[in-house]
């Protein structure tokens, strides 16, 4: 699946729901379900910096495809994690690099979080494609 379908699914998903308090719902459902992050790479080189909450995103390259490992202390930015995980993971830089965040206008997150989740969004969004750049 390219990053294009992975992100039509999730606006598919998300529009299920008529209110936002079932979709903060799902988002939190979402971020239950993220694989156990190890508390060895809770670190300062791993923190992301911009986020209200605690976030961490450890990254890997294997045969050219970026893999990434996340968490937060937070329930809903676990669940924009796991959203971006559904985006990013497992994909090349190249993909990465081109791959437009469309989903956050049409997912409408950009006008439903507040300003700190927004924030730390865009902080954790950066950091993909900053490694994206480096990687490629």
């Amino acid at each position: 699946m390219n990053t294009e379908h992975a992100q039509q699914e999730l606006v598919d998903e998300f529009s299920m729901f008529d209110n936002w308090m079932d979709r903060y719902q799902y988002l939190i459902d979402m971020g239950k379900l993220l694989p156990e992050f190890p508390e060895h790479l809770k670190t300062s080189e791993t923190r992301i910096e911009g986020c209200q909450s605690n976030v961490w995103i450890h990254d890997r390259l294997e045969d050219g495809v970026l893999y990434f490992d996340a968490a937060s202390d937070a329930a809903i930015v676990s669940g924009l994690i796991a959203v971006l995980m559904r985006i990013y993971n497992g994909r090349t830089p190249q993909e990465i690099s081109a791959t437009s965040p469309a989903f956050m206008e049409e997912l409408g997150l950009d006008k439903h979080l507040s300003p700190t989740r927004s924030n730390g969004l865009h902080a954790m969004l950066n950091h993909i494609y900053h490694t994206a750049k480096n990687a490629g």
